[in-house]
């Protein structure tokens, strides 16, 4: 019997030069756990003259996390953060009460062809963090959890899960952890889980009580506790999830937040410059007239 109550299929996303799949918020499905937002970047070719260039924009109330497969990104922000992260690396940005970044190609990388791939995630706050100091956190591949079991190779990127703890400062309870399968097997860690969860499939393919789903989904478990599946040779998955919040998050533009006006407020800010700049970087990306008149949803 399957444990799949939902499964999300990746859809096209604008984000100004440059295409995505959007995971999440989903019409069924707003969040996992703290998780709130999941965009799949590419795998994108890109020719010497194009360039990721994300100009500087806001978000309050979250953390994001950057997880790059290939390619390079220059990441600026208002607390004087100034990093490149390469693949197997992580970028973990709380916005809190304000902050502002950039994304862009490295100097090194723009007058060459160049590949990039990776996830872009956001991660709610708790009621209470919500309107913390902004921090920045970046952390190497060699920092992160990783082992080998039943054949099959284990990273945890953000989090606890399966007695391993990430460096990733964390403020809720959740985990993100990656699984490879070169020749493929059964996978059973539902003992290990808790709260809500979910598996993106990568590349390759997942067989789950009779059923075959294959890549640019999103699977959502029924049960935490019942997740097992059956990897193909060459499969990567990733799982996330973790312990909801009591109290709905309302997603409007960057902001992420669980009280309307404060959406409202930061709306304002932005639109009157009254957020902090981007030490290097005097870019602006103006709130999109569709967001003016329109009110946030849980």
């Amino acid at each position: 019997m399957s444990n799949v109550g939902l499964i999300i299929e990746e859809r096209a996303a604008d984000i100004g030069n440059f295409l995505v799949g959007r995971l999440l918020p989903f019409r069924e499905k707003r969040t996992v756990g703290p998780f709130s937002f999941i965009d799949h970047m590419g795998p994108a070719a890109l020719k010497d003259h194009e360039n990721l260039d994300v100009a500087p924009h806001p978000h309050i109330g979250l953390s994001t996390l950057t997880f790059l497969f290939e390619g390079a990104i220059t990441h600026k922000d208002s607390i004087g953060s100034d990093i490149v992260i390469e693949p197997g690396a992580v970028n973990w940005m709380t916005a809190g009460k304000g902050v502002v970044h950039s994304e862009r190609t490295p100097e090194y990388l723009r007058t060459t062809d160049k590949n990039l791939h990776g996830l872009q995630i956001w991660v709610a706050l708790p009621k209470d963090l919500e309107e913390m100091e902004p921090e920045f956190h970046h952390f190497g591949a060699e920092e992160l959890p990783a082992w080998e079991k039943d054949g099959m190779q284990f990273k945890l990127i953000a989090g606890e899960a399966l007695g391993y703890k990430s460096p990733v400062p964390v403020y809720s309870k959740l985990y993100f952890l990656e699984i490879k399968s070169e020749k493929g097997g059964k996978v059973k860690i539902g003992q290990d889980l808790y709260g809500e969860s979910a598996l993106y499939i990568l590349e390759g393919s997942i067989e789950d009580g009779g059923n075959h789903y294959e890549p640019k989904h999103i699977l959502i478990a029924k049960d935490t506790k019942l997740c097992e599946f059956e990897m193909a040779p060459g499969t990567t998955v990733y799982i996330f999830g973790g312990e909801a919040f009591p109290e709905p998050r309302y997603i409007f533009w960057n902001f992420v937040s669980s009280r309307v006006e404060r959406i409202e407020q930061a709306k304002q800010d932005w639109m009157n410059h009254r957020f902090p700049l981007v030490p290097g970087d005097d870019g602006y990306v103006p709130l999109p007239d569709v967001y003016k008149n329109l009110k946030p949803k849980a």
